[in-house]
C-alpha cells in the first residue's frame, strides 16, 4: 500500500510550538501538507507570549522542503481564531485540517479553584477550538472536505483529582466535536477527539517515572490518520499514548423502563437499580436522536 500523503492540503495546528503540537506539525509537513504553525509563546499557565517557540518549528520544517508559516494570535479570543485561519487562506488559500491543541495548566482543589483560573482554562482550550474551527468549518462547508481533531484529556472523561476547570474544558471539547460530526457529515467534513498521554511542558510534572517512556511523537501517528484523506472515521474518541491506541466511548446500557404514561417512583429507582446499571447489550450513539430512537421502542412495548 502507499504511503499516506497530505499534498496540496493545508494545516492548522494550535499550541505547536512545542510538545504534541510540534510533533503534528512536523510529521504533517514531512507527508506534503503546508502547516500554519500557531503558538502564542507563552507560559504553561498561560501567562506571556513570544514568537520563538512558532518561529523555530517554522524553520525546522523548511530545513526539512516542507512548508510552513508562524502564526501568533491567542485562540482565546475571536479575532484570533479569526486571525489563524486567515493566515492559512493568506499564504496556502485554503484550510482542510484543524488539530485544536493548544492548551494551558492551572490545577488547583475544587474547594480552592479560583474564578480566573477557571475561566483562563476555559477561555484557551474550549473557546480557543469554538473560536478557531468556526471560521475554518465555514471554509471546509464550501470546499465540502475537512478534517478536525480535537485534544480532550483523561481528566474530562474519566476525571482527575485538581483538575476541575481542565476536566469540565475537556470533555466540552468532546461535546464540540461530537456535535461537529453531525453537522459536518454531509460535507465530507470529519472530527474527532483525542486524549492523549504524553510528556509535554503541561504534564512532564504530573507523569512521574513514566514521562521519559511517553514521547509526544507516539502520538502524531494517530492523528495524521484520522487527519488523512482516507480516514472516514469520525464522531470518535481516542485514548492515544505509550505507543497504544484504544477507541474510548458513550455507551447507552438497555436499561429499565416501568411503561409509557408512568412515572418511576424513589422506590422504583431502588429496586431496579441493578437492571438500570447492568451494561450488558449496550449501544453506542451516534446522535441525541438515536437515544430518543432506542427509547421509542421501548415505550411501544411497554
Amino acid at each position: 500500500m502507499s504511503d499516506i500523503r497530505f499534498d496540496d492540503r493545508v494545516a492548522i495546528i494550535t499550541g505547536a510550538g512545542g510538545g504534541l503540537g510540534k510533533e503534528h506539525a512536523l510529521l504533517l509537513a514531512s507527508r506534503g501538507a503546508a502547516v500554519v504553525v500557531n503558538d502564542l509563546g507563552g507560559n504553561p499557565d498561560g501567562t506571556g507570549s513570544g514568537h520563538t517557540m512558532a518561529e523555530i518549528v517554522c524553520k525546522e520544517i523548511e530545513a526539512a522542503g516542507g512548508k510552513a508559516v508562524p502564526n501568533y494570535d491567542s485562540v482565546s479570543t475571536p479575532e484570533g481564531g479569526e486571525g489563524i485561519v486567515k493566515t492559512a487562506i493568506d499564504n496556502f488559500g485554503r484550510v482542510d485540517i484543524v488539530i485544536n491543541n493548544a492548551g494551558i495548566l492551572r490545577d488547583k482543589s475544587f474547594a480552592n479553584l479560583a474564578t480566573p483560573d477557571l475561566e483562563a482554562v476555559l477561555d484557551v482550550h474550549l473557546k480557543g477550538a469554538f473560536f478557531v474551527t468556526q471560521p475554518a468549518f465555514r471554509h471546509m462547508k464550501e470546499q465540502k472536505y475537512g478534517r478536525i481533531i480535537v485534544t480532550a484529556s483523561a481528566a474530562g472523561v474519566f476525571g482527575n483529582f485538581g483538575q476541575t476547570n481542565y476536566g469540565a474544558a475537556k470533555m466540552g471539547l468532546v461535546g464540540l466535536s461530537n456535535v461537529l460530526a453531525v453537522e459536518g457529515a454531509k460535507y465530507n467534513i470529519t472530527s474527532n477527539a483525542i486524549a492523549p498521554i504524553a510528556k509535554t511542558r503541561l504534564t512532564e510534572d504530573l507523569l512521574g517515572p513514566m514521562a521519559d517512556k511517553l514521547d509526544p511523537a507516539q502520538v502524531a501517528g494517530l492523528v495524521a490518520y484520522l487527519v488523512s484523506e482516507e480516514c472516514t472515521l469520525t464522531h470518535e474518541i481516542f485514548s492515544v499514548g505509550g505507543s497504544r491506541i484504544a477507541r474510548v466511548f458513550v455507551g447507552l446500557a438497555k436499561g429499565w423502563i416501568k411503561g409509557a404514561g408512568t412515572t418511576p417512583t424513589i422506590e422504583d429507582v431502588r429496586e431496579n437499580l441493578e437492571q438500570i446499571m447492568d451494561t450488558e447489550g449496550y449501544t453506542i450513539p451516534r446522535s441525541a436522536q438515536d437515544e430518543l430512537m432506542a427509547l421509542a421502542p421501548l415505550m411501544a412495548g411497554s
